[in-house]
């Protein structure tokens, strides 16, 4: 893997009402929404910050995004949103069902032509959440189904894990190496 700057984000959040109330977390609506706003943001609010300070790569093929569950699909749909921006996805039990449309990318993705150049490493388990939004393990098979019917470059990795990032971490250098193979220069 080259040389890598991470950039890691939390999602906002609206201050509390009341005294002694948490702040309530706008996490879905900036992660699970179907649209270019958060590529938008990463674009052209936070990657010229960094810039400021760091040199970075304006090469898609030089940039992954990553995300677990609302932030596995986040990822995904910043890719799928700015293929010249970022070509490489990680997604972590990524919430590919019907919390804000998001089961509508498996028929998204094989409607959609041409096929974007992105590169996609899907993760989940077999006892991930099964809910009124949908089956996290069957969204993420049909992604894969989909991805692969498209011929994407994609890898999906199933284990039996839960919704949390213990598999996901397990095969973090796996996936990571993976993502990257197509930039490491043949010695």
């Amino acid at each position: 893997m080259p040389v890598t700057i991470g950039i890691f984000l939390q999602p906002g959040s609206f201050p509390a009402e009341k005294e002694g109330e948490k702040p309530r977390s706008n996490r879905s609506f900036e992660y699970d929404t179907l649209s270019d706003q958060y590529a938008r943001f990463i674009i052209d609010e936070i990657l010229p910050e960094v810039a400021k300070t760091y040199t970075l790569s304006k090469d898609a093929k030089d940039r992954a995004i990553c995300g677990i569950s609302s932030g596995g699909i986040c990822a995904f749909t910043v890719a799928w949103e700015r293929p010249d921006q970022f070509s490489k996805v990680l997604s972590h039990v990524g919430s590919f069902t019907n919390i804000r449309g998001g089961h509508n990318y498996e028929a998204l993705i094989r409607k959609t032509k041409p096929v974007k150049p992105i590169k996609v490493f899907l993760q989940d388990g077999s006892n991930d959440l099964d809910n009124d939004f949908g089956n996290w393990p069957l969204a993420n098979q049909q992604m894969n189904a989909s991805l692969k019917y498209m011929k994407y470059d994609v890898k999906f990795v199933f284990g039996e894990g839960k919704h949390s990032g213990v598999h996901g971490g397990a095969i973090l250098p796996e996936s990571l190496e993976w993502l990257w193979s197509d930039r490491v220069e043949k010695q």
